[in-house]
């Protein structure tokens, strides 16, 4: 089966990008599952619940979150509701939502799992031992497809998780930092991987925010307010071709389309 993973949607624009350029995308290259990050899909960072709506319209079947996808309060109830929509599983779990969500594709269960790496970031329960324990939920359900989205900042903390799951999940894809990375590769034991897959947003800007914006808060040292870029977009992914019977990757295309 063929998944598409599709990096940080940023803002009104994004979402506008995403549904047009979506639909031809399933179908060029016959996607089963398509997930993506919709931690800042709302304008200014976070989601909302029209911004989710528009996601799942264009085509999206589950939404991941990073740090940023319980900051607007708006969310919480479909958090609890909804259970394609994620927010990191190692959150604490008074937090509404979960890390998971199990996707029944009629011939298999898909997990994804969506887990907050912890250097350079906030401090939350350890990504190991979270991942660990949402994969033990995923294989009771009976998935033998699990995937997983990484939302971090370091290279070297994505790096060390996607080689310590190596062979126990299908794909771990990183998120966060917006750029996406020319790494893509199948690691020795089967497991899809890429440190980061990018955005969706307008290609002229600092991770999808206007730059002249963050030129003046990093050059001048002052708090600014953050307003999504306008222009010209990029849609930014990863198409991972797994192995129904292994559960493992066979093929990775980078994405990248304007």
């Amino acid at each position: 089966m063929k998944v598409l993973a599709i990096g940080d949607i940023c803002g009104k624009i994004g979402c506008e990008f995403l549904l047009k350029k979506l639909p031809q995308i399933k179908k060029e290259y016959s996607i089963d599952l398509v997930i993506a990050n919709g931690e800042n899909s709302a304008e200014g960072n976070g989601i909302l619940p029209s911004s989710a709506e528009m996601l799942f319209s264009a085509g999206v079947d589950v939404i991941t979150g990073g740090n940023h996808t319980v900051r607007r309060k708006e969310i919480f109830d479909l958090l609890d509701e909804n259970p394609f929509i994620l927010r990191p599983a190692n959150l604490p779990h008074s937090l509404p939502g979960k890390g998971i969500a199990l996707v029944d594709m009629g011939y298999t269960t898909v997990a994804v799992i969506n887990v907050l790496g912890v250097v350079y970031t906030e401090s939350m329960a350890c990504p190991f031992e979270t991942v660990d324990e949402q994969i033990k939920i995923a294989k009771q359900a009976g998935a033998k497809i699990i995937i997983v989205d990484l939302h971090a900042e370091a290279t070297s903390e994505k790096r060390a998780i996607g080689f310590y799951l190596d062979g126990k999940v299908s794909v771990v894809f990183g998120t966060h930092t917006h750029v996406q990375t020319a790494d893509e590769q199948i690691l020795p034991g089967g497991t899809g991987y890429i440190t980061d897959i990018g955005m969706t947003g307008v290609k002229q800007s600092v991770l999808g925010v206007d730059k002249d914006i963050i030129i003046q808060k990093l050059k001048d040292k002052l708090p600014v307010r953050f307003i999504n870029a306008t222009g010209e977009c990029e849609l930014n992914g990863c198409i991972f071709d797994i192995d129904k019977s292994t559960g493992l990757v066979t093929d990775i295309k980078r994405l990248s389309i304007m």
